[in-house]
């Protein structure tokens, strides 16, 4: 049983798990998104005193508080006890691209590269994880939530801005694989 767990599992299962989920939160009237669980935070670090965007009851976000100590969980006991030391399969096209960025592909999930104390703490690696940190941070708030929040919920409640929202992120992920990576690296 554990060596299955440890394997990659088919795309349905997740899907049918994260419909699930939509359905159970649907039905007591929430809804999806990682990013409110920062709002939250701020409100328990003392912001609503501050300004008037944390004034509101944070016990109704309890769940969702869980849901983060869940996925905070569930990627610790990902990456240690069920450690699959499998190299990555990656296509062809992939490595090639990688390869292009001078990014050598080493059979990790997080190639190491980039994701390592050297290159983090270099003037480079600095400026990319806060940069990209705070274009993350602005593009949330800036779009009224989350990619999750937007392609999970918000479509699956047909909400038109959500639509919007995910196609800007879609255009913002082309832009940033297509032309900004390679003036990066």
């Amino acid at each position: 049983m554990f060596e299955f767990i440890k394997q990659p599992w088919p795309w349905y299962i997740s899907g049918t798990a994260i419909a699930f989920i939509m359905v159970l939160l649907l039905y007591f009237g929430k809804s999806f998104g990682f990013s409110s669980n920062l709002r939250t935070i701020c409100i328990l670090a003392g912001a609503g005193k501050s300004n008037n965007f944390f004034d509101f009851d944070w016990k109704t976000q309890r769940w969702n508080l869980l849901f983060l100590l869940g996925a905070v969980a569930g990627g610790f006991m990902a990456g240690t006890i069920l450690k699959n030391d499998a190299p990555l399969q990656l296509s062809t096209a992939t490595i090639t691209d990688l390869k292009a960025l001078h990014i050598p592909f080493d059979g990790r999930l997080n190639p190491s590269a980039i994701f390592n104390w050297h290159f983090a703490l270099s003037l480079k690696g600095v400026m990319i994880f806060l940069g990209g940190g705070f274009l993350v941070g602005f593009g949330s708030r800036y779009a009224g939530g989350c990619t999750s929040g937007h392609a999970i919920s918000g479509l699956s409640n047909l909400q038109l801005p959500s639509l919007w929202a995910v196609i800007g992120f879609f255009v913002g992920g082309l832009i940033m694989t297509h032309w900004l990576l390679p003036l990066i690296f």
